[in-house]
């Protein structure tokens, strides 16, 4: 047998027993099975996390998750049962090493990140921002981004069943942290989806639709359906893409009777019209494919919708080596049958150096997973440059590795170029994390750092760089 640099060994797909936190002991099948027991039980604070795991972890824990929740978090804390039961799970908090193995879990770094996760040097990117993709700029009704000629995102709600720390909405999605204020919707719920759809009927060069959040999960299911039956009726909507974690997450609510059989209307109203109509979950590691979201992908694909993919993000510490990867993808695909589609280089937001990968080191894993999977299962690999848009990350006109500052171009104009006669022309910049650089690159870094301090506050961003020739 020739040896390879990955060994693809089919694994059986497990859920880990969630009786092994002393918190949830005595909780009967029936109960985790209930979408309305998950969300009444999931883990919001330092206390509650303190009260499910028991006298297990080490205090040295919970003192670095309180100072990252002070000082550094951009989203709240609130994670599901389901995604908490995939930490660590082949240990209970009792058993030896617990507390090693939960700092180095692929899961617990995304979703419950500790200050000594983050980089000290640089936590954030000098060219990190709020809405890093600037979607709110793009808005053509509130929480409508019109960014692509024949695609929009309409963002229906602020809030998810979970909040993952590295949210690049996190501008607007979630609660308050010490950190960061959240901007809200004015318009009532009602007025903007009237606003996207009379949007809608009024330009006809749209026919790709993405509704998000949030996640739409956490909209009750009859204005949902309302809504996306709504968008059936313009002609012009040829594919809609419902986007939730929580059918990873949450799975045990996209297996509620109520979903499955409004999900069924949609899917027969999609066949007669002509409309493709799909369901888009992020999944970033491997052990957050249990039986239940299998399930739950299947049961989608059963009321007849077009298909199930996976949009995730490459996350350093979570899945960002080759094999982290392929192991990833042939579990959603061998046994939950969900399609490996994007996965994106973490997105420029406060406080996320310690996620972000290199252009190149995106590269590599391009490269990397390139003929083990089905080539239609083969996910590209992305980087979402501001104002341009998703590149896969062979795309990059120009790269500069010392400085790492990557430039890139565009074949079209977003909401905001409409009188634009240079942004087909223009290269834009995106900036790898500084710290990956070579010392002279991080030299130049730390020196035009220290001479922007030197300056008078600026009121605006700033804008971006450019690196000497």
């Amino acid at each position: 047998m020739i040896e390879q640099p990955y060994v693809y060994r089919r694994v059986e797909l497990a859920e880990p027993d969630w009786r092994r936190f002393p918190g949830w002991a005595g909780v009967s099948t029936q109960d985790w099975e209930s979408a309305q027991w998950q969300r009444a039980h999931c883990v919001k604070n330092v206390r509650q996390l303190r009260d499910l795991l028991g006298d297990g972890v080490d205090e040295r824990f919970y003192a670095d998750l309180e100072r990252d929740q002070a000082e550094r978090a951009t989203m709240s804390m609130l994670v599901t049962p389901q995604m908490m039961n995939t930490i660590v799970p082949a240990l209970a908090p009792s058993d030896p090493g617990f507390t090693d193995a939960l700092y180095a879990d692929p899961v617990r770094r995304y979703m419950i990140p500790v200050i000594s996760d983050r980089r000290a040097d640089w936590p954030s990117h000098p060219y990190s921002s709020r809405d890093s993709l600037h979607e709110a700029e793009m808005w053509v009704v509130e929480g409508l981004t019109h960014r692509y000629p024949t695609k929009v995102l309409a963002e229906v709600l602020p809030t998810c069943p979970q909040y993952c720390g590295h949210c690049t909405r996190m501008d607007l999605v979630g609660n308050p942290t010490p950190q960061i204020s959240k901007h809200k919707f004015t318009l009532a719920r009602d007025d903007r989806f009237g606003a996207m759809i009379s949007y809608l009927r009024a330009n006809p060069g749209v026919r790709d639709v993405v509704v998000s959040g949030g996640d739409v999960a956490n909209l009750p299911w009859p204005r949902l359906e309302s809504f996306v039956a709504d968008l059936m009726t313009i002609e012009s909507v040829r594919d809609i893409r419902l986007a939730s974690k929580a059918l990873m997450g949450l799975p045990q609510y996209w297996l509620s009777d109520e979903v499955r059989a409004g999900m069924e209307r949609l899917a027969a109203t999609a066949r007669d019209r002509g409309v493709s109509l799909a369901l888009h979950t992020h999944v970033n590691a491997a052990q957050s494919v249990t039986p239940l979201v299998a399930r739950a992908a299947r049961a989608m694909l059963d009321t007849g919708i077009r298909d199930v993919r996976n949009q995730g993000v490459l996350l350093r510490g979570v899945n960002t080596t080759p094999d982290a990867l392929l192991d990833l993808c042939f579990a959603l695909l061998d046994d939950a049958k969900i399609m490996p589609y994007y996965f994106y280089l973490c997105d420029m937001i406060p406080n996320a150096e310690h996620w972000r990968l290199s252009l190149a080191e995106a590269q590599h894993l391009q490269h990397q997973i390139m003929g083990y999977l089905p080539g239609f299962a083969t996910p590209r690999v992305l980087c979402d440059v501001p104002y341009v848009g998703k590149r896969w990350v062979h795309q990059v006109s120009r790269y500069d590795t010392e400085t790492g500052i990557s430039y890139w171009t565009k074949n079209y104009r977003t909401a905001v170029e409409a009188d634009d006669e240079g942004a087909l022309q223009r290269e834009y910049e995106y900036y790898d994390p500084i710290y990956t650089l070579p010392e002279s690159g991080q030299a130049w870094w730390r020196a035009r750092a220290a001479a922007q301090a030197d300056r008078p506050a600026q009121a605006a961003e700033p804008s971006p760089v450019h690196a000497p020739a």
